[in-house]
């Protein structure tokens, strides 16, 4: 299953949105107000808990420097990368676009397809705000 956000402008260059999104403590500003528990769990990793949805771990797998942050799930269950896509747009402001791509099956995939294309927009109208 692959979902894309809405692609956000937000007001920082290429390199100041990389840094961001490489630090996994930001990404507390960035979750929905549903969520009910945020944890570092390891320089590159940590997870959260939105209400009525499981705990998930997420790691950041890969980083190209200045314009791929790719999370993963520390889930088997829960198989997915997200995939933060950032473009240069002027000096001083960039692009970002989320990217979901998950492994589930068809009954899994029909349960959470809305819930998580909900959560990136939400992420995604987050990151623009910053």
């Amino acid at each position: 299953m692959n979902l894309e956000s809405p692609k956000v402008n937000v007001k920082k260059n290429q390199k100041e949105m990389y840094n961001f999104l490489t630090q996994v403590e930001n990404y507390k500003q960035l979750m929905p107000e549903s969520m009910e528990k945020f944890e570092i769990t390891a320089p590159d990793s940590f997870l959260f808990a939105l209400k009525g949805m499981p705990q998930i771990e997420l790691k950041i797998q890969e980083t190209r420097e200045p314009d791929l942050v790719v999370l993963g799930s520390t889930s088997d269950k829960f198989n997915f990368t997200l995939n933060a896509i950032i473009e240069a747009s002027s000096v001083d402001s960039s692009d970002v676009q989320l990217h979901f791509e998950g492994k589930f099956n068809a009954m899994m995939a029909m349960m959470v397809k809305s819930p998580l294309k909900k959560f990136i927009t939400t992420l995604s109208e987050n990151i623009a705000k910053v």
